[in-house]
């Protein structure tokens, strides 16, 4: 264990749903708490810590050390769209990674419940003229005329377009992502929804976006997620056990949008994804070959798709082929959101990044119970947050 080697020593995710009577500072207390107990250390450890939070106000982080321990420590708050928990779990690696402290702390929280489609209503007022003002008034709002702001709109336009650039992709493929993401939910006790839907049943429901149905958008809700990080060097001084559980973190990798001359007003989520993912298996040493599972961002059935691709798990434009062929199956070659991804897990917003590194943590340590992928070793965690930016962890089994 190099002395700038990061790994998860203790990491825990809520139930997600609906919390009617609990705050985010009851949600993310719980899920640092017990993210700080699955590590077999205490909040008087940890020397930095980011929290995540999007639709809350701010000082997040301070308000959840009021309820779990103040000991003066750096506290960063994170704002990043779908990203914030990712973007967390970056700021507590870079922290451990540069020497600065040996252990520290990031969590995610959000409450979602009830909050309908995101983004969007930005269209311009229908008057014959048009007055330019500020910054962002002199700029035509685009929702409705170029495009739409809207969420489930604006992954539909990204799987639609995939299909017309390589072809070959029809209603019934997508359609069948979110029947896999259902079925993986079903194991599942802390997913928001546990329900398995056939494929006729997702198709024939009220169609949101085409050609995403209400089954193939992500579920909207409230949950939390904390993980616990420590350095390479600190671990070798804890028991064995605690070894035996840690999870190295082989690549973080935060990105954004890089230069193209493309239309820089619709959101392109692929070039950063691919950019993020040839980083991530640079940094591992590993290809996406070499990956036992994949927990990516699947806000909508479309978005999986397109990830197929942005991830490396098939060949440019293979996306169809590679969920014909039954690789993203829990049976498959590469299973893809055993949890049941975004789509029936749930998506609190700021607790997802995290969310999906606890479900490859489960796997590696053999702790997934009845969704176990067996002999995982190796898994990659994936988020997009639109604006842009994106966050993958590659996480490796502890060698003892």
């Amino acid at each position: 264990m190099a002395s700038n080697d990061v790994y998860i020593l203790g990491i825990y995710m809520t139930k997600f749903g609906k919390h009617s009577d609990r705050d985010v500072l009851d949600l993310g207390s719980e899920a640092i708490l017990n993210a700080l107990k699955d590590a077999g250390v205490s909040m008087k450890d940890m020397g930095v810590m980011a929290a995540g939070q999007l639709m809350g106000g701010v000082g997040i982080a301070q308000q959840l050390q009021k309820q779990i321990g103040q000991t003066g420590i750096p506290a960063y708050n994170v704002t990043n769209a779908c990203a914030t928990g990712a973007t967390a779990m970056r700021v507590v690696y870079m922290s451990i990674a540069s020497g600065e402290c040996d252990y520290g702390l990031a969590v995610g929280v959000e409450k979602l419940a009830g909050a309908g489609l995101l983004a969007g209503g930005s269209r311009a007022d229908s008057g014959d003229t048009w007055k330019p003002q500020g910054r962002q008034g002199a700029i035509v709002p685009t929702d409705g005329l170029i495009g739409t702001d809207t969420m489930p709109g604006t992954f539909a336009q990204i799987g639609l377009e995939y299909g017309h650039r390589y072809g070959g992709v029809t209603f019934e493929d997508f359609a069948k992502i979110s029947e896999k993401n259902h079925a993986n939910s079903a194991l599942n006790p802390l997913a928001a929804y546990q329900k398995v839907f056939t494929l006729e049943e997702i198709m024939n429901d009220i169609m949101i976006s085409y050609p995403n149905t209400r089954p193939m958008c992500s579920a909207n809700c409230d949950g939390a997620a904390a993980a616990v990080l420590v350095s390479g060097a600190k671990l070798k001084t804890l028991s064995r056990e605690q070894q035996r559980r840690a999870v190295k973190v082989s690549a973080s990798i935060l990105t954004t949008d890089p230069y193209e001359e493309a239309c820089q007003v619709l959101p392109n989520v692929n070039t950063l994804t691919k950019l993020a993912a040839k980083q991530g298996y640079e940094k591992a040493g590993i290809g996406p070959e070499d990956l036992n599972l994949v927990e990516l961002h699947d806000c909508f059935a479309t978005a999986e798709l397109v990830h197929y691709d942005n991830l490396g798990l098939c060949p440019e434009g293979g996306a169809v082929d590679f969920l014909r062929a039954g690789h993203p199956y829990r049976t498959g070659k590469t299973p893809v959101n055993v949890s049941g991804g975004l789509q029936s897990k749930g998506h609190p917003i700021a607790a997802t990044g995290i969310a999906n590194i606890w479900e490859i943590c489960h796997h590696l340590r053999g702790e997934a119970g009845p969704r176990q992928i067996e002999g995982a070793k190796v898994g990659l965690a994936h988020v997009i947050g639109l604006g842009n930016a994106c966050g993958v962890h590659i996480l490796e089994k502890s060698a003892l």
